[in-house]
């Protein structure tokens, strides 16, 4: 059995990765290759998945934590595509707030599934926005939520500076010089998902073989637990009805804007937030990646509408509460504006819990071809962190509770 090509592509929040993986799963389907795509948040109601099934992409989506938590479900999900699509390529993009994905994803992967998947090298996008005042130790975020950026950038096998279309030259350069100094001797590419520029060395790297997905971590989850909990997340599906056709992106960007106003009244920090209308016969989506930027209409729809479905997304450094009134109260007035009525249908806010893999492997497992002798050993006593799985994934993890599970969890090349 041929196995699947499994590509997974990282980045902070608001980094990218949507559009990243959108461009190549239509590099892949040119090239004649069938594709499966698989998205991951904290809750439900996906902009993004709607997004790649308004593109008419196969997808499933993870809800509910990160890739890393729910290690089987991301199994059970891409088994589902492997069912229906016969893949030769899965593309999967995990949750922006999420980091140590080489050890508790990649690893698992390779051990316990490599049979059937070849693991393409890991690469991380860089986002310009944040990424730029962290490096240069201007904040951006706080120190914690900074730490799993600087994480993310770690664990990489490439560092893919994103949004170069939008950079200024010296900005470019100023990124290039501090990426390579923070992290030397990684590949580092430039690229920019929304034009393609960069793109053929990125699906050049993605087909490479070799020692990739090896970077395991040292990692403090206390304080990647507590710096995701800084963010407030919210998911909410509205419908929206008028009697007369409404232009679909202003309503997007203004409802984008308006909440980016709010939000820096308030003294918060976006790390990312979209909305999504989607129509009868067109879809629009609308993206804002920090307080200082302005929105931009990443997919338009050129169209006017009478009924649309809404959903907005939003992960933002403040209260979960705070945040939900403010959306609910901007698409209120939003919508109202043009004459329009809405049912706000699904609401979920919250603030991420703390993560906890049913699996993290403390050392690289060797190849990849199948499942080494110690895994297979592992599973018969009843799997990978068994422990760590106790309590629903919820448990928090002290020092010693997390050394023990390191060391459970380890799969030694010899």
């Amino acid at each position: 059995m041929q196995r699947i090509r499994f590509v997974m592509v990282g980045g902070f929040l608001g980094a990218g990765k949507t559009t990243a993986l959108a461009r190549l799963a239509r590099f892949y389907l040119g090239r004649g290759q069938r594709i499966g795509l698989v998205t991951n948040d904290q809750a439900q109601n996906l902009v993004d998945t709607n997004t790649f099934r308004a593109q008419g992409f196969p997808v499933e989506e993870v809800p509910g934590a990160c890739f890393c938590c729910k290690f089987d479900e991301l199994m059970s999900r891409v088994e589902n595509l492997r069912e229906a699509e016969r893949p030769d390529v899965i593309l999967a993009e995990p949750v922006g707030s999420c980091t140590d994905l080489v050890a508790t994803v990649v690893q698992p992967l390779k051990a316990l599934y490599g049979g059937r998947f070849q693991v393409a090298p890991y690469p991380v996008l860089f986002k310009p926005s944040h990424g730029l005042r962290i490096l240069r130790n201007e904040g951006g975020f706080s120190p914690k939520a900074a730490y799993i950026f600087r994480k993310q950038l770690e664990e990489a096998d490439a560092i893919l500076i994103n949004r170069i279309d939008e950079l200024p030259a010296a900005e470019l350069n100023e990124l290039t010089d501090l990426v390579a100094r923070h992290y030397p001797g990684v590949p580092l590419l430039r690229v920019s998902a929304k034009t393609g520029q960069g793109f053929d060395a990125l699906t050049a790297l993605l087909d490479q073989e070799g020692a990739f997905g090896r970077k395991i971590l040292d990692i403090d989850y206390d304080t990647y637990a507590e710096g995701e909990a800084e963010m407030g997340w919210l998911n909410s599906s509205v419908h929206v009805e008028a009697a007369k056709a409404f232009d679909l992106d202003s309503l997007l960007w203004d409802i984008t804007d308006q909440l980016r106003g709010r939000i820096r009244a308030r003294g918060a920090e976006v790390a990312h937030l979209k909305a999504i209308g989607l129509g009868s016969e067109s879809f629009g989506v609308a993206n804002l990646v920090s307080s200082s930027t302005a929105p931009e209409l990443s997919l338009p729809s050129n169209s006017r509408v009478t009924e649309v479905d809404l959903i907005v997304n939003a992960r933002v450094a403040i209260d979960p509460a705070v945040l939900e009134t403010d959306v609910r109260e901007v698409v209120t007035a939003c919508c109202q504006e043009r004459g329009a009525g809405l049912e706000f249908r699904q609401t979920q806010s919250l603030r991420p819990a703390r993560p906890v893999p049913p699996h993290r492997y403390a050392a690289a497992v060797c190849g990849g071809g199948g499942r080494p002798r110690a895994a297979r050993r592992r599973q018969a006593r009843g799997g990978a962190g068994t422990a760590a799985r106790t309590g629903g994934g919820k448990k928090p993890a002290s020092p010693s509770y997390t050394s023990r599970w390191r060391r459970s969890s380890s799969t030694h090349c010899r």
